[in-house]
């Protein structure tokens, strides 16, 4: 947990609350707050099996499981590939795109503030063919991290200028207008589909972490067809990037019932009051449950390593 990325306090509160519910569970355990010496950390403390409660680069970009690889120590969650590809949103998209899967109409733009207006572009700096509004985001940052919508032109070059110290390449959507959900996978079965209602513009880094900032329907107000349709897209994600275990995936259902797919959180948060949590207690699962089910997906590679 914890580490050095953007997401590093949401990381040691998801790595907090595993910890301790394993702890009541009977297991022992070492929480490693991860530094450049990880790999003697883990030496150090023996570590048999890891419970990644990483989120953001470092930790979800298929990084650290190539360490654990390396050390031969089973981990939870996505494998390397499967874990780089989910963080970065191109990677997603294409793939995504590939398997014909809904996903909002994007352009990516690469370089810096200065060069993206070099690029092929409409009135406003947009790329071809695009309107307002659309959503401004880095490729490779969770938490919605430098995230814009851009409802007027004048505000799309500051978009770029919060997103662009993230990276060297910065995404652009169409702007999808309608009902916020996401559905958790575990064991590679849905869970109930939440709906996302934030009380700011959207569901930004302060209405996630926040209290009261946002609601939680569940289950989301959904047409019975469209709930179960939510549902098999987000299997279908999971499978296509080739996720184990537990994911999240994150849409957006617009005005006319039409899901469109916004990204995978392969290392979803893993507070008692994240929103894995939330639907696996929905489903019956309660917290300490649903965290010895996750280490269970690690248990199975060391099973199968022999």
């Amino acid at each position: 947990m914890g580490g050095a990325s953007s997401e590093r306090e949401v990381s040691l509160r998801s790595g907090q609350a595993m910890e301790a519910a394993l702890r009541r569970r009977g297991y022992r355990v070492s929480g490693v707050d991860v530094s450049r010496s990880v790999a003697m950390d883990l030496d150090r403390e023996g570590i048999e099996i890891a419970v990644i409660a990483l989120h953001g680069q470092g930790g979800e970009d298929g990084t650290i499981q190539g360490l654990l690889e390396v050390m031969r120590i089973p981990y939870t969650g996505s494998g390397v590939a499967a874990s780089a590809i989910g963080m970065n949103k191109v990677l997603t998209k294409r793939l995504l795109d590939h398997q014909g899967l809904p996903t909002p109409r994007y352009a990516v733009l690469r370089g810096s503030v200065d060069i993206h207006l070099d690029l092929p572009a409409g009135q406003a700096g947009l790329p071809l063919g695009f309107e307002l509004p659309v959503v401004v985001k880095p490729v490779s940052e969770g938490s919605t991290i430098g995230v814009s919508i851009v409802r007027e032109e004048r505000d799309f070059e500051k978009a770029l200028e919060r997103a662009f110290p993230y990276g060297p390449t910065v995404l652009v959507e169409d702007y999808i207008d309608g009902q916020e959900v996401t559905v958790g996978i575990l064991e590679e079965k849905p869970l109930p589909v939440i709906e996302i209602v934030p009380k700011e513009e959207f569901y930004n880094y302060e209405a996630k972490y926040t209290p009261g900032k946002t609601e939680y329907i569940l289950p989301a107000r959904l047409p019975q067809t469209i709930y179960q349709e939510v549902q098999r897209l987000a299997i279908k994600v999971h499978q296509a990037i080739g996720c184990e275990g537990y994911s999240r995936v994150d849409l957006r259902v617009d005005r006319k019932s039409r899901p469109f797919v916004l990204e995978i959180n392969t290392l979803p948060g893993m507070t008692e009051s994240s929103l894995l949590p939330k639907a696996a207690k929905d489903a019956g699962i309660e917290y300490d449950e649903l965290v010895e089910r996750i280490l269970a997906t690690a248990l199975k590679k060391r099973g199968d390593r022999g």
